[in-house]
């Protein structure tokens, strides 16, 4: 009989059933005069037991708010050491905290705020072309008349403080130091009864991820969920205390605030931020400088290091493992970052979102060969099976079809959205992942396609249906199909093709610039044409495939189709 494609990670570890906050309470007491957070660009130098206290700090000033159990509370920020602060001082109270990606514009964050009923929002000040708190006021126009945490507003009903991270007093805002002053309204033993009330199949986390049907969907994590997650990426590079890990990858991310910030943080290691956002030079002096022992990245990043030109001038022989991850990676990539950065073992972590994120993983004891042409094989205490997208019976060793999740992995749901999460999740716990893979007779999963359309553009996932509902409220606009081209750099840019309305003029800068201030930068299609019509099937469905091919050949992308990917 032929074996079926089905596997489960094993190991003598068990699963940790405990809360984020007690948690951070053992690795602080532990480990208190082991360096817990540097960021070089604030310099900021904190130990675990000053992380701790600060951490507590702003749990109990939230608590002055009236923040409840269960109350969401947005950070829309880079990384910076207060969105830290905020990951572990809302699980500490039992609220949800939501990331808000620092690229979206007025559209997507006004979305992201009303879907998931956000209460409370921390929010940063401009950043190069990015006026957050101009955004906000012209999403909140009530907010600039109120006084802080009495906001009432029409487009954000749940909407009552926000917080802006640093000392501009803004109208209707708090401070991040009038925000810390209101801790010495709640007493310690306050917030040690909260801690004790919380329980770790509590939600603790909202993300936000593009949907198939044009709208983001939000993810619902668990304190079980992350904590294990980033407990056992840690286990697999073989974290220990003395580990310390640059952080280049947004923290609004999985990637970043599990995969790096919750592997780190479990095993008492030292998370290091570089820059607010990834700047290949300033990743190479902090590794210097801080002599990091691991490295994460996207395979954009990684290739940026490697191809800049001080990069020789800087040592970096004090690095031995990391992940590359976010996308599709290049196999000469990973070969030239374990010889040229001394990551001799750098792994790759397979996941999404919805499973918080890591569902199979390489591991350092992997020799390269595997490294670069799988994504390893299932986590621990984590099912994996390949299926049949029609007949949903496990397909053959060897044999494509969808890969499936389940364990302690698989996120509650979709936040406000059940029709989503039962079409995500089926009747026996399985989380449908829309990617194709492959399972080897060793378990080892190769990723060799989608069944959904998403979009990987340099670690950002994007679903082409939300860009063409955008695109649709043109009013020149009579029809637009977005689709992924390959790219060298990427690893996928964005392509619409669109169709205006008979008589109507339309420019591919005009198209961009209605996109700018409106959709996420990455969000905006590189390539535009203008087509009368689409290449369809004989039903009058859309063959997006046939549109790839189409593009290849018309941009001359031929070379870049080949690139081997793991």
């Amino acid at each position: 009989m032929v074996e079926g494609s089905y596997a489960c990670g094993t190991s003598q570890i068990p699963l940790l059933g405990i809360t984020i906050g007690e948690m951070l309470n053992r690795i602080a007491a532990a480990h208190p005069d082991n360096e817990a957070l540097v960021a070089v660009h604030q310099g900021i130098r904190w130990k675990y037991a000053e992380f701790l206290d600060r951490v507590n700090t702003l749990a109990r000033a939230l608590m002055a708010l009236d923040v409840e159990r269960g109350d969401r509370v947005a950070i829309w920020a880079l990384n910076y050491a207060e969105w830290v602060l905020v990951q572990f001082a809302t699980a500490k109270i039992g609220a949800i905290m939501v990331n808000i990606n620092p690229a979206y514009r007025t559209y997507e964050f006004e979305y992201a705020m009303k879907q998931s009923e956000v209460q409370t929002l921390f929010i940063q000040g401009r950043f190069k072309t990015s006026d957050y708190v101009g955004m906000f006021y012209e999403s909140c126009p009530e907010a600039f008349e109120a006084k802080p945490g009495r906001i009432d507003s029409d487009r954000f009903p749940f909407l009552k403080n926000v917080i802006f991270l640093g000392d501009i007093p803004y109208n209707g805002m708090y401070t991040w130091d009038d925000l810390m002053e209101m801790a010495d309204l709640i007493a310690p033993e306050e917030l040690r009864e909260r801690e004790e009330s919380l329980d770790f199949d509590d939600p603790v986390n909202i993300q936000y991820t593009s949907g198939t049907t044009g709208f983001p969907k939000g993810v619902v994590l668990t304190h079980h969920n992350v904590l294990n997650n980033g407990f056992f990426v840690g286990e697999g590079m073989k974290f220990a205390h003395h580990d310390r890990l640059c952080i280049p990858v947004p923290f609004y991310h999985c990637f970043g605030m599990v995969l790096s910030n919750m592997a780190s943080v479990t095993h008492g290691a030292t998370m290091v931020l570089p820059s607010p956002v990834f700047e290949a030079e300033a990743v190479l002096k902090a590794v210097q400088d801080e002599r990091c022992t691991a490295l994460h990245g996207v395979p954009t990043m990684f290739i940026a290091e490697l191809a800049h030109p001080n990069f020789e001038n800087y040592r970096l022989d004090s690095l031995r493992t990391g992940i590359m991850a976010g996308s599709p990676c290049p196999t000469e990539v990973m070969r030239e970052v374990s010889k040229r950065m001394h990551i001799s073992e750098i792994v790759i972590v397979y996941g999404q979102t919805e499973t918080s994120p890591g569902i199979t993983m390489t591991t350092t004891d992997d020799p390269l060969e595997r490294r670069v042409s799988t994504v390893g094989r299932p986590f621990p205490h984590t099912e994996v099976k390949i299926i049949d997208p029609n007949t949903k019976r496990i397909v053959p060793r060897g044999e494509t079809g969808e890969i499936c999740a389940r364990g302690y992995c698989v996120m509650r749901c979709y936040y406000n959205n059940p029709n989503a999460t039962r079409a995500t999740i089926d009747e026996n716990g399985w989380n449908h992942t829309g990617d194709l893979g492959v399972m080897d007779e060793e378990n080892y999963v190769k990723i060799v396609g989608r069944l959904k359309e998403m979009v990987i553009r340099g670690g950002e996932n994007i679903y082409p249906r939300e860009i063409e509902e955008f695109l649709h409220t043109h009013p020149k606009i009579a029809d637009a199909y977005v689709i992924g081209v390959p790219d060298r750099k990427y690893g996928e840019e964005l392509m619409a093709w669109i169709r205006v309305d008979n008589g109507a003029r339309l420019t591919e800068e005009d198209v961009r610039e209605f996109c700018r201030g409106r959709i996420a930068h990455f969000k905006i299609p590189r390539y535009i044409k203008f087509v009368d019509d689409f290449p369809m099937t004989v039903s009058g469905k859309i063959m997006k495939f046939k549109m790839r091919e189409i593009a290849i050949k018309e941009l001359g992308l031929e070379d870049e189709s080949k690139v081997e990917t793991a």
